[in-house]
């Protein structure tokens, strides 16, 4: 089994647990169910195009940063430009849980992007509750059906999607209804970065799609070749999260963008 199929066969024991505690209906009664979700279609459009993320660890990288909570982090994302913020709610292997977005959202007015494995209906039904705007989709765990099928769920929930590729093939489930499409540059399943290779893929989407470039982003000249080949927008988090004082790491690189740009 690759740490992918590892991932997705623990989330279906998750789900099945969570489902069990609490129906879909209780859910619904959340006031965060009840708010008006932020669009980071947006947010991309009218700020840095920065996706910043809060990640504690990661199946490739083992403990990143346990030391800081995301407030303090996503504050100074906030303050300092960020077009939306990322919450890996992945607990098994990325360390993090719901309680992190249910944490910040009430005091962050950018959108959150719930980041995990989405399988299941019942997250997304979850995710609105915890006040996310934007869920992710993977096209790796999901048939093209899957990913059409949550799109119109996530809609009717007011909630955008992003869809992550990472292969050619991976394109079939592009549907129109899609807000944004991310390529990975690391591949899920052997965890190898390549940027040339995203960029090759980006190339090969429809005209008009706003474009996330994900992970594998360590340096400002990484974001500044991703930019010039026309990446709309930048998924970065360990760039960030890997120093002592994450907020400060992104204010300093935010100033950096914005005063070359």
């Amino acid at each position: 089994m690759t740490i992918l199929d590892k991932i997705i066969e623990r989330k279906k024991e998750e789900v099945a647990s969570a489902q069990s505690k609490m129906h879909p209906d209780h859910l619904k009664d959340s006031a965060l169910f009840r708010r008006k979700t932020i669009s980071l279609k947006e947010s991309i459009k009218n700020k840095s195009g920065i996706i910043a993320e809060f990640k504690r660890q990661s199946p490739s990288k083992g403990i990143i940063n346990n030391n800081v909570e995301p407030l303090e982090v996503v504050s100074a994302y906030e303050k300092f430009g960020a077009s939306g913020i990322s919450i890996l709610t992945d607990h098994d292997f990325f360390g993090g849980n719901l309680n992190d977005v249910l944490s910040i959202r009430n005091d962050i007015n950018i959108p959150i992007l719930r980041k995990d494995f989405m399988i299941d209906e019942y997250q997304f039904y979850e995710a609105k509750s915890i006040g996310a705007d934007v869920v992710l989709l993977i096209a790796s765990c999901l048939s093209p059906a899957q990913a059409q099928e949550f799109t119109d769920l996530a809609h009717e929930l007011k909630m955008e999607v992003l869809l992550e590729i990472h292969t050619e093939d991976e394109l079939k489930h592009f549907n129109s209804e899609v807000d944004l499409v991310g390529i990975n540059n690391r591949n899920l399943k052997d965890f190898k970065v390549d940027l040339q290779h995203s960029v090759q893929l980006k190339n090969q989407l429809p005209k008009g799609v706003l474009s996330v470039a994900e992970s594998g982003i360590y340096s400002l000249e990484d974001f500044r070749f991703l930019k010039e080949k026309g990446f709309d927008s930048f998924l970065i988090g360990e760039y960030f999260m890997k120093n002592t004082n994450p907020a400060k790491t992104f204010e300093e690189f935010a100033s950096q963008i914005l005063n070359n740009n």
